[in-house]
């Protein structure tokens, strides 16, 4: 600034510049971090050689048996809508502009899954099922994120109105 802020009585106000770039964020609180991350674990979910289940057996034989509406197949298909939410909602964060090829990109992604363990992994099973609570589970993560968002405009906007 080319005013003398000690002149104006303002020496001690740190100023900053708007125009001036700012730092990076830390990596940890980097959206591209995250889905990095989610990523890495979804890889080794998807590609674990024996079900990720597996060592959860006697657990789940005890929910089925005492909840009987919780049957394997609805909580595998819970599970698979549950591991794409992450999906959903950090592709949409990290490409705002390019939301709309969330869906078709989980789509990929599980077909991708979905065909890899039907040809390399003997002891996994493939389903149709896995794909379609995948992408439920990515379009409900992309649910969230505008639902998010819309509240936030709301919330913003009675904010301006009152004050």
């Amino acid at each position: 600034m080319d005013i003398d802020l000690a002149a104006l009585g303002l020496s001690g106000i740190p100023v900053f510049d708007a125009d001036a770039p700012r730092p990076p964020a830390p990596l940890w609180r980097r959206i591209s971090t995250w889905v990095g991350v989610y990523s890495v674990a979804l890889a080794l979910i998807a590609f674990w050689p024996v079900p990720v289940d597996s060592g959860a057996g006697g657990f789940l034989r005890w929910v089925t048996a005492h909840i009987p509406m919780l049957t394997y197949s609805r909580i595998e298909f819970g599970s698979n809508i549950l591991l794409f939410v992450p999906f959903g909602l950090g592709l949409a964060l990290l490409l705002p502009k390019l939301r709309y090829l969330v869906l078709p990109a989980a789509l990929l992604v599980s077909l991708t899954i979905e065909s890899g363990q039907a040809v390399f992994l003997a002891q996994r099973t493939p389903s149709l099922y896995d794909i379609l609570a995948n992408v439920s589970g990515a379009a409900l993560g992309l649910i969230v994120l505008v639902v998010f968002e819309v509240l936030k405009g709301h919330h913003r906007r009675l904010a301006e109105a009152s004050g």
